[in-house]
């Protein structure tokens, strides 16, 4: 992490774990031979598998990336993110010094990525993914529901992955650079904006 960013860094586990699953869709990069593989995959933590934890999930069979498995990887993690006007802010009207700027929440999980696709530990994988993203719904749906011969052919189509995660990265840009008065500024322009992305980031501004 570069030192412009580290008066926004957010180092707590229990922050940035809850940034990867309430935001599971992760930007997967992985460096190989001079290029950049670049994915985009839902992935679950799993705590309780190393120091750091484990990220999991799986690509397709066809996606050129597994092969090149194991690799270094990053998984980037992408939470509440807006633009901020410099004409919310106070100090605007004394010198006219300001400039926009963009408020985000991200985490980087840095790790070594590799390939799996023992059909036990794929069905597992399916079974959490889908857990996650049902259990809240009034009929959620549950792998078993589908033809077993059906999921069977769908398993051979996909390839697990897990990233054993070595380093954590949180950088939470809420204007903390600026004065309280500049602060206060801006969430109150974000929330007049009236969105709910808006909003997001005014509430993690005011903590």
């Amino acid at each position: 992490m570069t030192i412009a960013n580290r008066q926004f860094q957010v180092a707590d586990p229990a922050v940035l774990h809850a940034l990867v699953r309430s935001q599971p869709l992760a930007t997967l990069v992985v460096a190989h031979e001079g290029a950049l593989h670049v994915n985009h995959v839902p992935l679950y933590l799993d705590p309780t598998r190393g120091p750091h934890g484990t990220l999991v999930g799986h690509v397709g069979r066809g996606n050129g990336v597994w092969p090149l498995l194991p690799q270094h990887a990053v998984a980037v993690f992408h939470g509440p993110q807006a633009y901020v006007s410099p004409s919310w802010y106070p100090s605007k009207a004394i010198d006219g010094k300001q400039v926009p700027t963009w408020n985000y929440a991200t985490v980087h999980a840095h790790g070594s990525l590799r390939a799996f696709d023992d059909a036990t530990r794929l069905r597992a994988v399916l079974h959490t993914l889908s857990e996650q993203h049902e259990s809240h719904r009034p009929h959620p749906w549950r792998i078993d529901d589908a033809p077993p011969d059906y999921i069977d052919k769908l398993l051979g189509a996909i390839v697990g992955v897990e990233l054993a995660v070595e380093r954590w990265e949180g950088v939470w840009k809420m204007s903390q650079n600026r004065s309280d008065a500049d602060r206060a500024g801006a969430v109150q322009g974000l929330l007049d904006e009236g969105t709910a992305r808006a909003a997001e980031v005014a509430g993690l501004m005011r903590g």
